[in-house]
């Protein structure tokens, strides 16, 4: 899963990031509207938290840019506009949700979660392949319905395969899904990561198998 955290506080900012990022997956952050269409061309997100006043304008001006996106993002819009006009302003608009400042951060979680899971979630919340289940919801997995602990970069990648079962994940979805724009990204690192994903699959005797496919990605599927 991929975040969106619109917000140009300089202490709200990183704090959402890292608070959405340990709970859902990796996150970005944007301070303008500008940065925030940028981010956009060049990626897709699972779901947008946004402020509302921002340096170069109003955010719900973005949603319904982000209502014309396949796949669309969740969209959860976070304010000191706690007038039920302005509420009725930004759900109208399209958001998901929207949560006033200031706020806790087990709401901030449970809404965010509550927002990806209504738009994106199958009905059952988990994939299986072979003996492998992924919970799509809490990001857990397991083998033989043993809970398997992996690394947040293992977890992204295995994530990322798991929403593309029998599909090609492409290496820039698997770095897209890793990595946020800050961090830089050796030529070997999603190889490095996935060689270790793989090894301890098969160390916990995993019957799903990650293959890869020479100058395209990797690919999940039963053995």
């Amino acid at each position: 899963m991929r975040l969106l955290v619109i917000e140009d506080d300089d202490q709200l900012g990183p704090w959402l990031r890292e608070t959405l990022e340990d709970a859902l997956g990796g996150a970005d952050l944007v301070t303008s509207l500008d940065e925030a269409k940028a981010a956009l061309a060049v990626r897709e997100f699972d779901l947008v938290v946004m402020d509302r006043r921002l340096p170069d304008g109003d955010a719900i001006n973005l949603i319904g840019h982000l209502r014309h996106l396949q796949p669309r993002p969740s969209i959860l819009v976070l304010t000191a506009l706690d007038d039920p006009g302005d509420i009725a302003k930004a759900l109208d608009a399209g958001a998901d949700d929207y949560l006033c400042k200031p706020f806790e951060p087990i709401e901030l979680v449970a809404r965010a979660r509550a927002v990806v899971r209504r738009l994106h979630l199958d009905q059952t919340g988990s994939i299986t392949v072979a003996n492998l289940r992924f919970d799509t919801f809490s990001r857990t997995t397991f083998v033989d319905n043993a809970p398997l602990i992996l690394p947040r970069r293992e977890l992204a990648l295995l994530e990322a395969l798991v929403r593309r079962v029998g599909q090609v994940t492409l290496r820039e979805t698997l770095e897209n899904a890793t990595y946020g724009f800050d961090d830089e990204i050796q030529s070997n690192a999603i190889d490095a990561h996935l060689s270790r994903l793989r090894k301890r699959l098969r160390e916990h005797h995993c019957l799903a198998i990650i293959r890869p496919l020479r100058g395209l990605g990797y690919i999940l599927s039963e053995a």
